[in-house]
């Protein structure tokens, strides 16, 4: 079996693509960044832009492509948005309308794709200082949950902040919470440790997006701001039509997690 952990980014896209690796990318390509995805038409981009540097927690930046182009030329200049991402979902008037593996059929000449940083890379790091990362353990998809914590406004956007979930031990909550503060383009520190209720968040074993993990006495649920935010907020504003990623499945960009981080 592959150890996908230790495939490179270029590879696992081109596995991506061809349809042989359709599965959530925690884990993968260890050591690169990983980004939540939006694609938006040219209408809405600047608007959306503007969302995104109001709410960097949420939604930090790591590339815009040029309008009409699929090519992330700054986080992966051999990548195409269109087809290097296990799947994607594809939202109109906020409604979820389908899900598929690619999305060129969608694809429209004056649409921008946003990367968004990913909770992902800072896992890696988690891991390296002996803190378990538990969906990463049991094989399934982070727990995401809509909060009460709103965002800044911006144009047409507007909504709630999701949060991603993991579960800590105790003793190492501070290191944890330590570790990713060095990482502010990927979400950065915990928002919130402890009581789940505290942001509007009524049971840790029902999200709202991805699986339920388990919770081992002794730890405490941190969460952290999510980029599946936008996918809440294209269910508020109701765009004429706003492609993204499925949660927990990435696009797995060529920067490396030092580049992101503040030593």
């Amino acid at each position: 079996m592959i150890n996908l952990s230790q495939v490179t980014p270029s590879e696992l896209r081109s596995m991506i693509r061809k349809d042989e690796l359709i599965k959530a990318t925690a884990g993968m390509a260890n050591g690169y960044a990983q980004a939540n995805l939006a694609i938006l038409k040219k209408e809405h981009a600047f608007d959306f832009l503007l969302f995104c540097q109001r709410n960097p927690i949420s939604c930090p930046l790591l590339d815009v492509t040029e309008i009409g182009s699929p090519i992330p030329a700054l986080a992966a200049p051999d990548g195409d948005i269109r087809t290097d991402i296990p799947k994607y979902r594809v939202y109109k008037y906020g409604e979820l309308v389908d899900e598929v593996t690619e999305i060129s059929k969608y694809w429209e000449e004056d649409m921008v794709g946003f990367l968004i940083g990913c909770s992902f890379t800072f896992e890696y790091a988690l891991l390296k200082n002996d803190i378990p990362v538990r969906h990463i353990e049991e094989g399934c998809n982070v727990p995401m949950f809509k909060t009460n914590i709103p965002c800044m406004e911006a144009g047409i956007f507007h909504g709630k902040m999701v949060a991603s979930m993991r579960p800590i031990p105790q003793k190492d909550v501070v290191r944890a919470a330590q570790v990713t503060s060095r990482f502010p383009a990927v979400h950065g520190g915990p928002i919130h440790i402890g009581d789940p209720e505290a942001i509007g968040v009524s049971s840790i074993q029902h999200p709202d997006f991805g699986d339920p993990v388990t919770v081992h006495p002794g730890e405490v649920p941190v969460f952290w701001a999510c980029g599946v935010t936008p996918q809440s907020i294209a269910m508020e504003t109701k765009p004429e039509i706003m492609i993204t990623h499925a949660p927990g499945h990435m696009f797995i960009t060529d920067i490396r997690d030092e580049k992101l981080g503040v030593l």
